[in-house]
């Protein structure tokens, strides 16, 4: 099949409380600029996505404290996540903490062999790229750096070569989200779902379902993934706000948010009265089989 057939979703509405546990994690850095502290991961701890992650780090060497590899993979490693590249905001929160940075990037390198129709093979370099705060668990950053050529070692190079422009979008992004998230108001206090519908209380549901996207960018590299997203519903089921708290990449959290958002609500109720809530979607992502697809 190709990367334009069908997405395979599912979608849930979780009735447990949505928000993930804000006092937990805004006590965590507070950073100033000469003290940020930066931990740069490989979790699946090949040697391409290591040798990616030292290049970044000689890039950024002296823009900020680049904490010990070795030390900070056994930190992230203790916060038991077995899927790194898809965590949850508190979890992610959580390892940035034990792991003692500001801010951490996990990284991700391949050189694969690529064809397709009506022209030679070829060979695809690249690095996936998360950057995300400590404080507040977030992607603050996802990239993908990729490029082609006729033999892997010219894709590597160049993979290599595009380092500095990398590590400088890393760099921007880190104190652009440090300062801005030293005075981000808290969210308001709304409502969230009971653990179980009753009588007397009916969950917000949408009038009709869309799908997420499942994006080109994730077929291309078989990604299989859920995105989390907490909703705030204000009583005329219009959407106030909304939050990724389990984030993926590859373009997999920008379809939920417009999706979501593209959606007509019906608004909670308790004893017959709509009410504002706070609520979270989940989606899964996986690609679609090729038999099951036009």
């Amino acid at each position: 099949m190709g990367i334009h057939g069908r997405p395979t979703t599912t979608f849930s509405v979780a009735l447990r409380p949505a928000i993930f546990r804000l006092g937990f994690l805004t006590l965590l850095f507070a950073s100033g600029a000469a003290a940020q502290k930066l931990a740069l991961l490989t979790p699946d701890s090949k040697d391409k996505s290591r040798s990616y992650a030292e290049a970044i780090a000689d890039s950024l060497e002296g823009r900020f404290t680049i904490l010990d590899p070795s030390m900070s993979s056994t930190a992230f490693a203790s916060a038991g996540s077995v899927t790194p590249f898809n965590l949850t905001a508190e979890r992610a929160a959580a390892a940035g903490a034990a792991i003692g940075s500001d801010i951490f990037v996990l990284l991700r390198a391949e050189t694969l062999r690529r064809s397709a129709f009506g022209r030679p093979g070829y060979y695809e370099s690249y690095a996936a790229i998360y950057v995300v705060s400590t404080r507040t668990g977030r992607l603050v950053l996802w990239k993908i750096s990729t490029f082609e050529a006729s033999t892997a070692v010219k894709a590597e190079l160049l993979l290599r070569q595009a380092v500095p422009v990398v590590a400088n979008e890393i760099a921007d992004v880190i104190r652009t989200t440090l300062k801005a998230e030293v005075s981000e108001p808290l969210p308001p206090v709304l409502e969230e779902p009971l653990a179980e519908n009753s009588k007397n209380f009916r969950a917000p549901i949408p009038y009709r379902r869309i799908k997420p996207e499942y994006t080109n960018e994730a077929a291309l590299y078989d990604v299989t993934a859920t995105v989390e997203i907490v909703v705030d519903l204000d009583a005329k089921g219009t959407i106030q706000h909304t939050q990724i708290v389990r984030w993926a990449g590859f373009g997999l959290d920008e379809s939920v948010e417009k999706t979501v958002r593209e959606m007509n609500w019906r608004p909670a109720e308790r004893n017959g009265k709509t009410i504002p809530m706070r609520f979270l979607l989940r989606y899964n992502f996986k690609k679609p089989d090729k038999d099951k697809t036009d």
